[in-house]
């Protein structure tokens, strides 16, 4: 029987006969998929066996009963060794859970994963399967990483059926695949990364996960757009969804969780890659401030929160006269629509002529600033450097701007306030309708300077100086 061609959209598995640029079912572009259905193949002893286990964890069997009879689930963790990563997963790893683990290629996935193997190892039985490089390569990677691994079984393997063969064996308490994508079953006819293969994959290793207990770690590629590669719904199978993020020119890593069952998604995890691997950054906003220039113009602090953690981030603007016709707008690590509003802002309410200039916006250490709170910085930032007035070095800024000027409360400024005080900042301009400041008074050093509009901060913090 010949093999049946068709296309597949990675987000909905919509099938059609042709390649359509917009799917018809979810309205996802370029979305499509070739595949190819090859006859049905006889099914193994094991292949039916491991069908089985798929589809047992569901509690199918279970009679309904009465949500006031049943108890609460005591979930053990188990600490992976590595403080950061505990943070974003809630404490630890949960025991029967999926994690989807997902980022750029070289990253840095596989080398987190063999140290979180190294640390688990000495308490916990640990197999790592291994769809993507040899036995040679992962010994010569954990050699690199000091990695000795006593109880860390390694297996290169794409097969399911074998790799649950092999799990039955070993018995690990932490299963790690690395990849999904490459991992195929024979219950399915199509090709390794597939829309059906991945998703009858990660359904038998989800039901391994809940019947035998084992903490399961997955690591899935990314597509072109950045988002993780397959059927959307696998991330809504799994447990906790991690996305590695990092730029390839700096060595900051960010673990940033978007699902977590077990713990909240508000957390990251910093971590910097050396020679000798991922280290944790127990203090990224002395790692981020760190060769911070003084007394230069277009330079100011400003302070994000990520999860119930505050860091404080150095934002940089560049004002120069344009010799184009249209000026130039370059925004690295914040948002490059609120970079417009924010200059037009400040062209209407202040008078700043930046339409005559090129403007250029960085964020130091490679991270992504998306709060509004850095707003007020970010301004302060550009009016300097276009006045040509550098900004106290001891000064930082924490408030979101309005299209009318005004200076628009945030959440947590006291937690910013302790973290400024923290590290050595003796001023910082807040917006004037916190709440928050009456229970500081006469309790902090850090002088704080209530602002109503983003007028009154720029005469705080540069006072009356004149354009040059």
């Amino acid at each position: 029987m010949k093999a049946r061609t068709y296309f597949v959209c990675t987000e909905c598995e919509y099938r059609s006969a042709k390649w359509l640029g917009k799917c018809p079912s979810c309205g996802a572009w370029n979305t499509f998929e070739e595949q190819s259905e090859a006859p049905e193949p006889a099914k193994t002893a094991s292949a039916v066996k491991a069908s089985a286990q798929r589809v047992s964890y569901a509690g199918s069997n279970s009679p309904a009963e009465r949500l006031s009879t049943l108890e609460l689930p005591t979930y053990i963790r188990s600490l992976t060794g590595y403080s950061e990563l505990d943070r974003v997963l809630g404490g630890g790893l949960v025991s029967g859970s999926v994690v989807l683990l997902s980022g750029e290629p070289g990253i840095g996935k596989s080398t987190l994963l063999m140290q979180i193997s190294a640390a688990l190892e000495k308490e916990k039985r640990v197999l790592y399967v291994s769809g993507e490089e040899s036995l040679g390569q992962l010994k010569l990677r954990a050699k690199r990483l000091g990695v000795g691994g006593g109880e860390l079984f390694v297996l290169v393997e794409t097969n399911l059926t074998k790799i649950l063969e092999e799990a039955a064996k070993v018995e690990p308490d932490v299963l790690i695949i690395d990849s999904i994508q490459t991992v195929y079953s024979e219950l399915s006819a199509s090709v390794p990364g597939s829309v059906s293969q991945v998703k009858e994959c990660a359904l038998s290793l989800i039901g391994l996960a809940k019947n035998e207990g084992v903490s399961v770690l997955l690591v899935g590629h990314v597509n072109k757009e950045g988002s993780i590669a397959g059927p959307k719904v696998l991330e809504h199978m799994v447990d906790a969804v991690l996305y590695f993020e990092g730029e390839q020119s700096h060595s900051y890593r960010i673990l940033r969780a978007v699902k977590n069952r077990f713990g909240s998604t508000n957390e990251i995890g910093v971590f910097e890659m050396t020679g000798e691997g991922l280290v944790e950054v127990p203090n990224p906003s002395e790692a981020l401030l760190a060769g911070r220039p003084l007394g230069v113009s277009g330079n100011c602090a400003v302070c994000i929160m990520e999860g119930s953690r505050p860091i404080i981030a150095e934002i940089q603007a560049l004002v120069c006269q344009t010799a184009f016709p249209a000026p130039r707008r370059t925004a690295n690590g914040v948002d490059y629509n609120r970079l417009c509003l924010l200059l037009a802002v400040l062209e209407k309410r202040l008078g700043q002529r930046f339409s005559q200039n090129d403007v250029y916006l960085n964020v130091v250490g490679g991270i992504h600033l998306e709060e509004p709170s850095v707003d007020l910085g970010t301004a302060l930032a550009l009016v300097s450097c276009l006045r040509d007035i550098p900004l106290p070095n001891d000064l930082i800024a924490a408030g979101e701007i309005g299209l009318s000027g005004e200076i628009r409360s945030v959440p947590h400024t006291e937690q910013r306030i302790r973290e400024a005080e923290r590290l050595g900042f003796r001023k910082i301009l807040v917006p004037a309708r916190t709440q928050e400041l009456k229970k500081l008074e006469g309790k902090t050093s850090i002088e704080i300077v209530p602002v109503k509009s983003v007028l009154e901060a720029v005469m705080a913090a540069l006072g009356n100086g004149k354009n040059e």
